[in-house]
């Protein structure tokens, strides 16, 4: 169940489109951070009384010890009309039309790909190496980032797309499902794709959840299945399905040393035979029998690359330095969707 606490805003730290990072006082007198989604709330602003549900930071999940607003008291209503109607968060207190680009694009919603590379990845940071990756390896080529609602679900808690739209990597996004926020708003992850592809014009694909995923030492219990059926749903859409493989020679954890278990689980779950790049050190031979592994043309350092694009890129505090074959595979994959543009 939900913990809630009011505290007082002390300060704005910082603030973009859709979030305001802020300091806050607690009941209790003690200090702390909160987030606030000024889509759904309003913004705030010194020394208004906000609500925060806290639950996350006092069961000690990865939100970085950040609460989040969840009323602003000192406003009585908030009025702010979508487009249509069509909500997202349907059925709780937040619920919101934000917009459903299917009904603004009918005409775009159902086509196909026509054999678009799609790059599907199990974790959000490696979404950030791909987009560095295919920009210096593409010539010019427009990539866009379709986000699904496995984790975070709005758009504006990503630090890396935020960046990556400052850096022009990335020519728009899609939010599916109940996530939100994007450039464009999608039911499914199915017609995101096809939005992505015809109404951003975009010629290649990135898709993940957002900051957030949530395992289990269970092979099911993981956001991180959703691949398969984003394979799947790739491939029947008449893309090209590339698989950007989890590995890592760093990680504590025995079901993540080598190629991750989650990525033999959605194997094991796929109908297609999904691409992937064949970068030394990153594939075992599951992965071999279940994909179709190509070479890139190069694989450069990914620290090379993220240091050129000025990204930093972690994953579980490691950069590449640390954890070379996660940080490869993610620049193969990237590669290899630049070389399947052509």
């Amino acid at each position: 169940m939900p913990t809630f606490h009011s505290a007082t805003v002390t300060e704005i730290l910082a603030e973009r489109e859709g979030l305001q990072r802020l300091a806050v006082r607690m009941q209790d007198g003690s200090d702390a951070r909160a987030y606030c989604l000024t889509e759904l709330t309003g913004d705030a602003a010194p020394g208004d009384r906000v609500v925060c549900n806290t639950t996350a930071v006092e069961l000690g999940l990865g939100t970085g010890g950040w609460h989040v607003v969840h009323w602003n008291l000192e406003r009585s209503d908030l009025v702010a009309p979508g487009p249509d109607h069509v909500m997202k968060l349907r059925y709780t207190s937040l619920q919101a039309d934000v917009g459903t680009s299917e009904l603004a694009h009918p005409e775009q919603a159902d086509r196909r790909l026509g054999g678009t590379p799609v790059v599907v990845c199990t974790l959000h940071s490696q979404m950030a190496v791909v987009a560095a990756a295919f920009s210096d390896a593409s010539r010019g080529r427009r990539l866009a980032y379709v986000m699904t609602d496995g984790a975070a679900l709005p758009i504006a808690m990503s630090d890396l797309v935020a960046a990556l739209r400052d850096r022009d990597l990335l020519v728009g996004t899609v939010t599916a499902g109940h996530a939100f926020g994007g450039d464009l708003e999608a039911v499914s992850p199915a017609s995101a794709l096809t939005l992505a592809t015809h109404v951003l014009e975009a010629d290649a694909v990135v898709v993940a959840m957002g900051p957030g995923v949530v395992g289990t030492s269970s092979a099911l219990g993981t956001t991180s299945v959703e691949a398969a059926g984003l394979l799947d749903t790739v491939q029947r859409l008449g893309g090209r399905p590339v698989l950007c493989v989890r590995c890592s020679e760093a990680d504590e954890r025995e079901r993540h040393r080598g190629v991750s278990h989650h990525v033999h689980t959605a194997l094991s779950l796929t109908h297609c035979r999904p691409v992937v790049a064949d970068v030394a050190g990153t594939l075992d031979a599951g992965v071999r029998a279940a994909c179709e592994p190509l070479v890139p043309a190069t694989t450069p350092a990914a620290a090379e690359i993220l240091g050129r694009h000025s990204l930093a890129v972690t994953t579980m505090g490691r950069g590449p330095a640390e954890d070379p074959p996660f940080f490869d595979a993610a620049v193969g994959a990237g590669v290899l969707a630049a070389q399947l543009t052509d």
